[in-house]
């Protein structure tokens, strides 16, 4: 009997909730999703739930959890929500937004204007970013391994794998998948590679991550099969929407199939209905129907459904 498939998530910056709490929750938003699209698909998936695993990085690296309280509202209400709103879409098309997505591209061509712009929201994440790609403490080899660990498992059991990279968890997965290219050297591909909010389309990202220095096939990850990326309109750490263009050599140099991007509006809000959008939670890109059917119709060709 073949092994059933594996879906991976690795997330964002910031404290989690507990592993458990924190699974279950998304979960719950992912399963929505999906049987909103094609029930059959979900109720498979569901029977099969610890195939969702994810990657709990972030109590390790910060020393503390995020109390799901703080979520509740606004996972509840986008769990009702059935898609984006005309008011969710106005509002993450705003001018506003829209204004703050140029100042940070100009940011990311001219990265000595960061100190002067960033927020202290911004100056907080950067230095995460910094103890991470500065491997503090040895901070960003531990990180890794989490993720190294339970791709080599699947691997060694032959289970198709869809790996979840959301915001600078796209960063530590795309590392990971470039140490096993060229460091690690083992013997893995991965089926799918997914990428919610990233951070990747910035030069300033870019510039740091495994293989920067390198150039050609050196440079790249080359065990993935395929990559889409699935950027929402508004999203401030997605600054650059579509990831194709960087990544184009890739395809050029024979190392991956595919790479495509998707645009698509997200409408979770903090404190629930009337809440601030927040266009870049975790919660609300895994309810998303565009992110639901990319799940879905992989998950319906590794089963045979």
């Amino acid at each position: 009997m073949e092994p059933p498939p594996l879906i991976l998530f690795v997330p964002g910056l910031r404290p989690k909730p507990d592993p458990a709490t924190h699974t279950a929750e998304m979960l719950r938003c992912l399963l929505e999703g999906i049987r909103r699209i094609n029930p059959q698909i979900c109720a498979d998936l569901e029977s099969l739930s610890e195939c969702f695993e994810v990657v709990a990085w972030n109590f390790p690296f910060y020393g503390e959890y995020h109390d799901i309280e703080v979520d509740r509202p606004g996972i509840e209400a986008v769990l009702q929500q059935q898609t984006a709103l005309a008011i969710d879409r106005a509002e993450a098309g705003s001018w506003r937004r829209r204004i703050l997505r140029g100042v940070y591209k100009a940011a990311d061509r001219l990265p000595f204007l960061i100190p002067q712009l960033a927020t202290e929201k911004m100056e907080l994440h950067l230095q995460d970013l910094l103890r991470y790609v500065r491997n503090r403490k040895g901070i960003a080899d531990s990180t890794r391994r989490l993720l190294v660990a339970p791709l080599l498992e699947a691997a060694a059991q032959r289970r198709p794998t869809l790996l979840i990279g959301h915001s600078m968890g796209s960063v530590i997965a795309s590392d990971v998948l470039w140490q096993l290219s060229h460091e690690l050297v083992e013997l893995f591909q991965l089926d799918l590679y997914l990428t919610l909010g990233t951070p990747l389309g910035q030069k300033y990202i870019q510039n740091r991550l495994l293989g920067s220095k390198r150039e050609g096939v050196g440079r790249f990850p080359t065990n993935i099969s395929n990559w889409i990326n699935i950027a929402a309109v508004g999203d401030l750490t997605a600054i650059d929407m579509e990831i194709t263009s960087d990544f184009l050599e890739m395809k050029d140099l024979g190392l991956i199939d595919d790479i495509r991007d998707y645009a698509t509006y997200n409408y979770f809000r903090n404190d629930g209905r009337g809440g601030e959008l927040n266009v870049h939670a975790e919660y609300g890109y895994l309810i998303n129907d565009i992110t639901a059917r990319v799940i879905s119709d992989w998950w319906a060709t590794k089963r045979g459904l």
